[in-house]
């Protein structure tokens, strides 16, 4: 029950977690970039994402039990952490549990409260996907617009798909597990989670996922945050402005 992970560079070990139907794929460019200031990046795709295993589990207790396992197989201590939104709260968790493990932790776009279900038309798209009768990935982007407009979010859903075999293809997150167990994705930090470390918080401006009420639920989980907003952005900041994004933890690290 390995996860699997892409490593860029080396030096300091800088572990880097992807969102809700995301995978580490996502994170290459930044990840070649963060790996040419000098830091050995992993990319990691999360249980039920990208090429990892699939199980009928998904929480973040197991996620953040999944990294666990995987720091402690390549004996590595003192990480950066860096989690968007999903990955964000797995970090987050993982970080008030083991603290000993983490230098310093880096958060995109998620803050620790409780979010309601919001990828209801994504996951019913994606299960709508009949790979019997869906032979490109053109068809695959037409079936799919039915139920999500936005194109940029469709490319980005898009990126699961593969050839599972000559002619067949298929997405490789687990959608049925991840649409039956959605509501965990959008659970609170536990109320007495806290991590006394250096914490940055990343925000889109365009964003709604962390407010101005929210700044008061990370203080008390992350008592030395710091809050940096992000121009020209929303949700995938990191995608939007990537430029502004890799200014802002570089300068964090350093």
């Amino acid at each position: 029950m390995d996860l699997y992970s892409n490593i860029l560079g080396e030096g300091k070990p800088f572990i880097i977690l992807h969102g809700f139907l995301g995978m580490g794929d996502n994170w290459k460019t930044l990840g070649q970039q963060f790996s040419e200031a000098g830091y050995e990046v992993h990319l990691l795709d999360q249980r039920n994402h990208g090429r990892s295993f699939h199980d009928e589990v998904f929480n973040y207790d197991v996620l953040v039990e999944d990294l666990k396992r995987y720091l402690d197989d390549k004996a590595l201590r003192e990480i950066v952490l860096l989690g968007h939104s999903m990955g964000g709260k797995t970090a987050m968790l993982f970080a008030a549990k083991y603290p000993e493990y983490v230098s310093k932790l880096i958060v995109a776009d998620i803050s620790p409260r409780y979010y309601p279900v919001h990828h209801d038309m994504i996951l019913k798209g994606l299960s709508s996907l009949d790979f019997s009768k869906i032979k490109s990935r053109g068809a695959a982007d037409k079936q799919l617009a039915n139920y999500v407009p936005e194109f940029g979010i469709r490319q980005f859903l898009l990126k699961n798909l593969y050839w599972k075999e000559k002619g067949q293809l298929a997405l490789r997150m687990n959608i049925d597990v991840l649409r039956e167990q959605v509501s965990e994705v959008g659970e609170a930090l536990p109320v007495h989670a806290r991590f006394e470390g250096d914490v940055l918080f990343l925000r889109g401006d365009k964003s709604e996922y962390i407010g101005h009420q929210d700044e008061a639920i990370i203080k008390n989980h992350f008592p030395h945050y710091k809050l940096v907003t992000i121009s020209n952005a929303g949700h995938w900041l990191h995608a939007e402005n990537p430029e502004d994004f890799y200014n802002a933890v570089i300068s964090f690290l350093n």
